[in-house]
């Protein structure tokens, strides 16, 4: 078995998860490719003394499902896999998503529908453990993203999510620590000039410890100081649909305009419920071997240079009580190639083109971060 693939595993059930004798860990997995990364994971767990639980998943079988199930079955199906959650101490997620589209030509109701009655309620109540970790795992569709062979984007893909985890936590604790102080944000860029209050709010860092490959710190704007626009640069995929652009205004929280490629549908997508007109995450991302967009979010939100303000539900840690069935992780990159950009708390520029700029905060920046891991 590839070296690499043991230290990730090592590094999920040991790092992340941390588990321990005695526990039980749901371990839900997708894609051929992923067997070995799956077996690897389980002889870890029983390594650390704690017994796996296997779930598999298919998006295009799940597509069939969401296609025909009625709201009894949705529900019923959620109720099993809930019951599962709770019963375990930690959950582990282990996918190979040979196409983002495989949902885009399903109706939006349909899929409002299995995010309400199905996925949501699953996908919050296994991230509010305080122990989970998934990892997207690479295969060819990933590598045609990338516009590289298939060994180039496995050796990426290894380099980002084993990097040194722990030396990247320390160095966002002054990060953590100005948000925590932070009252006004203020993002300017290209088409955004976006205000908010994150007051009160935790700030939470994202260092390894669940979303593989991390880096990020994440808070949320107190709901209805949102004022402004923002414009998205980079494309994001939105139940299976691609938007290359989107622009929002809000006005006291609420989104009020979309401009995209195709508005009706994104308007019908944030109809869903009051809620999802409303934020309930902004981060900052800053994984330093992260540097282009792949149309893929767990990689995208992590872009060094980034940001993400994210319509819909917000966390219970570091979060503002705003509640809906969907979470929508937009993000807007703000390097000089994509137009750069500036972030500004409380009248003080932290950030520039993608760059922090304060002395405290140049850690996270892309060669310090690399210094630090190529050591």
């Amino acid at each position: 078995m590839d070296s690499r693939i043991e230290k990730l595993a090592d590094m999920m059930v040991n790092y992340s998860c941390k588990v321990k004798p005695g526990e039980h860990v749901m371990v839900t997995y997708s894609g051929a490719e992923t067997l070995d990364m799956v077996t690897a994971v389980i002889e870890k767990i029983y390594a650390a003394g704690g017994s796996p639980y296997l779930v598999p998943k298919d998006n295009r079988l799940m597509r069939e499902i969401i296609l025909h199930a009625n709201d009894e079955q949705l529900e019923r199906m959620c109720r099993y896999e809930m019951a599962l959650t709770e019963d375990v101490d930690c959950f582990i997620s282990i996918r190979a998503t040979h196409n983002e589209y495989e949902f885009s030509d399903i109706p939006v109701e349909k899929m409002q529908n299995y995010n309400k009655r199905y996925s949501m309620p699953l996908v919050w109540r296994r991230m509010q453990k305080d122990r989970w970790a998934g990892i997207s795992y690479p295969c060819a569709s990933e590598a045609q993203a990338m516009a590289t062979s298939q060994r180039a984007y496995e050796d990426f893909f290894f380099r980002v999510c084993t990097m040194d985890y722990p030396k990247m936590y320390r160095a966002c604790l002054p990060l953590k620590a100005l948000m925590d102080r932070t009252d006004r944000v203020r993002i300017v860029g290209p088409g955004t000039d976006l205000c908010f209050s994150i007051r009160g709010i935790e700030a939470k860092i994202c260092a390894g410890d669940h979303n593989i490959p991390d880096g990020e710190c994440f808070t949320a704007p107190v709901r209805d100081s949102v004022n402004g626009q923002i414009t998205y640069n980079i494309p994001n995929v939105v139940e299976g649909y691609c938007y290359d652009t989107i622009r929002f205004t809000f006005e006291n929280g609420r989104i009020v305009d979309v401009d995209c490629s195709d508005p009706a549908r994104l308007n019908k997508y944030l109809d869903v419920d009051e809620g999802a007109r409303y934020l309930g995450e902004f981060a900052i991302g800053f994984n330093p071997a992260i540097t282009q967009p792949m149309k893929k979010t767990l990689y995208d939100e992590k872009l060094a240079g980034s940001i993400h303000v994210t319509p819909g539900q917000s966390f219970e840690y570091a979060g503002n009580g705003n509640s809906s069935s969907i979470h929508c992780d937009l993000v807007l990159l703000q390097t000089p190639e994509y137009g750069g950009g500036e972030i500004w708390f409380d009248d003080v520029l932290i950030r520039k083109d993608g760059r922090f700029v304060l002395p405290e905060l140049q850690a996270l920046n892309p060669e310090e971060l690399l210094k630090e891991d190529a050591q």
